[in-house]
C-alpha cells in the first residue's frame, strides 16, 4: 500500500486486525523485510504497520533534501491519516530518532515505546576524525579549480577515500539528507518523554554504543534497559528469539 502526501509517496504494509496498533520504524537503509520474524508474532495480537522510508525499499525519494524533522512529520501525518491513535511504537536505530521526536517534541499519544539500539545522540569527533574531515573539505574546495567535466569523478573519488561505508553506499541524492540527519542531536527531547519505554541494546554495538542506551535510560522518565550480551547493532537479527521474548514480556501479551 502507498501513503501519499505532498511530494511523499511512502510504501507500507499492514498485518493483523487486533484492537491495538503497532507501528514499526526500521533503521536507516533497512526495509520491512528484516522485521518479518517479529511481525509474524505480533500480528496475532495487534494490527501491525511497517514502512519503507523515502529512498528505501519501495518508496521513492523526493526531489529535495530532507532532515529528521521531515521524516518525523511524515510519520505523524501517516498516523493521523490512518487513524492510528495511541499506538505502540517500535524503532531500530534511525527509527528511534523519529520516535524520540514524536514523543519528546510533538508529544503525540503513544501507548508504549520500544527503542532498539536507537540513534539520536551526537558524539564529539575524535582528533583523527576531525583532521580527516578538515582534509576532505580542503580537497573538496581544491576541486573547484578543476575543469567541470572531471569534477564529479574527483568528488566521487574523495568520497570513496574519506566517506564512511554508510555514506559511500548511499545514492548521491540522499547523501545531504544523511549528513543532516546524523548531525542532529536529539538528547534535548529525551526528558520530555513520559511514555513507558523499553530500551534494547547490543552489548558491543559499534554504531550507537551502549553508553547511548544508558544515557537514554537516565533521561527518559519511565525507561528500562535490556542489554543483549555479545550483540552488535542488530540484536533483533542476531538473537531474534530472545529479543522477541523480551518484547512480548514488555507488551504483556501473555498476561
Amino acid at each position: 500500500m502507498n501513503f501519499m502526501i505532498n511530494d511523499f509517496n511512502m510504501y507500507y504494509e499492514k498485518y493483523g486486525n487486533g484492537k491495538s496498533n503497532i507501528v514499526i520504524l526500521p533503521g536507516w537503509g533497512e526495509t520491512r523485510s528484516t522485521f518479518y520474524h517479529l511481525i509474524d508474532i505480533l500480528k496475532e495480537f495487534y494490527t501491525v504497520y511497517i514502512v519503507d522510508y523515502p529512498g528505501f525499499g519501495n518508496s521513492k525519494f523526493p526531489n529535495r533534501d530532507l532532515d529528521i524533522y521531515d521524516y518525523a512529520n511524515l510519520i505523524k501525518d501517516f498516523l493521523t491519516a490512518n487513524s492510528i491513535d495511541n499506538p505502540i511504537l517500535i524503532g531500530h536505530s534511525f527509527g528511534g530518532r523519529i520516535i524520540i521526536l514524536l514523543a519528546g517534541l510533538y508529544k503525540i499519544n503513544i501507548k508504549k515505546i520500544i527503542l532498539m539500539d536507537s540513534a539520536g545522540i551526537k558524539h564529539k569527533k575524535s582528533i583523527k576524525a576531525r583532521i580527516k574531515q578538515r582534509v576532505y573539505k580542503i580537497l573538496k574546495k581544491c576541486g573547484l579549480l578543476l575543469p567541470k567535466k572531471i569534477r564529479p569523478k574527483y568528488l566521487d573519488k574523495l568520497i570513496q577515500i574519506f566517506g564512511s561505508n554508510d555514506f559511500k553506499n548511499l545514492d548521491p541524492n540522499i547523501r545531504k539528507t544523511f549528513i543532516k540527519v546524523i548531525n542532529e542531536d536529539l538528547r534535548k527531547y529525551l526528558n520530555n518523554i513520559n511514555t513507558s519505554t523499553l530500551l534494547i541494546w547490543g552489548e558491543n554495538d559499534p554504531d550507537t554504543p551502549l553508553t547511548d542506551g544508558v544515557l537514554m535510560k537516565e533521561k527518559i522518565e519511565d525507561a528500562g534497559l535490556i542489554i543483549i550480551p555479545n550483540a552488535n547493532h542488530f540484536p533483533y537479527l542476531q538473537y531474534p528469539y530472545y529479543v522477541n521474548k523480551v518484547i512480548l514480556e514488555f507488551l504483556k501479551i501473555y498476561s
